[in-house]
């Protein structure tokens, strides 16, 4: 290393490169030029002896010794970041800032819409929804490249926090002429029928699989695949059926050739939860956007009743 003395403003663009993933986005979230965060990496690469990210395609990368200085660094710079937020107010109306949320494909269609209405003016706020592995949710967010995840209830570590956003019902989406639409929905029939299982995993069962397992059931999957869209364009021209959160198949069913079934009874409701890690839990701004995702839930609520 160049010096053992490192400008704490340093480690401050380092963190935001690392998290970003862009010197320009960098830069927009610092609220500096790019030259200057260009500089400031020159900077950091010579006191590390170290090139610590590298350009692939519209990414910037980080070395090995880069992922290690930031797992040492982050709970340290996390500390102070905490000490100095509590001390500012975010005001979303002058504030530049851009959210990362992880998203399933489904709460995309079911969240986006509303909270994205409730930004019209903010003009400043952005939001980068993203789809990621669940077994890397928990890495994402202590290093600050997601600040919120909406998932399932998922086993986590203490250092991060959730709360349930909201309950919604499986119910099952068919053809409006299939033969099964003309009566309740048996199980009998429900396991008599052939099945779409929407999954991002190549293999594995879905939610309500492991609800019929535990009563000794087994449904027959026909077709396996990662988007609820699609999924949902295979029904309207089928005989298959889908099982899917009641929120999004009204959304379905009110623009297609679609009709929304009762489920048999034993299948189960599903829970969103919101995700965070408890490192930033006291940041304004998160802070700011954790009230917005209430909101946009009391707004479903109150339309659902």
């Amino acid at each position: 290393m160049a010096s053992n003395r490192l400008d704490l403003n340093l480690l401050h663009v380092f963190d935001t490169i690392y998290r970003e993933g862009s010197l320009t986005r960098a830069a927009r979230a610092l609220h500096l030029t790019q030259p200057a965060v260009s500089h400031s990496l020159a900077r950091l690469r010579e006191h590390f002896g170290d090139p610590l990210f590298s350009r692939q395609g519209n990414r910037m990368v980080p070395t090995p010794l880069a992922r290690r200085f930031v797992e040492s660094m982050r709970p340290g710079l996390n500390q102070i970041h905490s000490a100095v937020n509590q001390f500012h107010a975010f005001d979303p109306a002058s504030h530049r800032k851009t959210f990362a949320l992880a998203l399933r494909d489904v709460l995309e269609s079911t969240f986006l819409p509303q909270l994205v209405r409730k930004l019209d003016d903010y003009p400043e706020i952005e939001i980068n929804s993203q789809r990621i592995a669940r077994r890397d949710m928990e890495s994402l967010l202590a290093a600050g490249k997601v600040d919120f995840a909406v998932d399932v209830l998922l086993p986590v570590s203490d250092q991060t926090a959730h709360e349930r956003l909201r309950k919604d019902r499986l119910v099952v989406l068919a053809r409006k002429d299939h033969p099964l639409a003309t009566e309740p929905l048996t199980m009998e029939n429900y396991l008599s029928a052939k099945h779409i299982l929407v999954s991002s995993r190549s293999e594995g069962p879905g939610v309500e699989d492991f609800e019929l397992s535990r009563l000794g059931l087994q449904r027959q999957i026909r077709l396996r695949c990662q988007h609820f869209y699609a999924a949902c364009q295979v029904v309207e021209t089928s005989d298959l059926l889908l099982t899917m959160p009641e929120a999004y198949a009204r959304q379905i069913a009110a623009r297609s050739d679609t009709r929304i079934l009762n489920p048999p009874e034993g299948l189960p409701d599903v829970d969103a939860h919101l995700y965070w890690h408890r490192a930033y839990e006291k940041e304004p701004a998160l802070i700011w956007l954790r009230e917005q995702f209430h909101a946009v839930v009391a707004e479903q609520q109150g339309l659902a009743h």
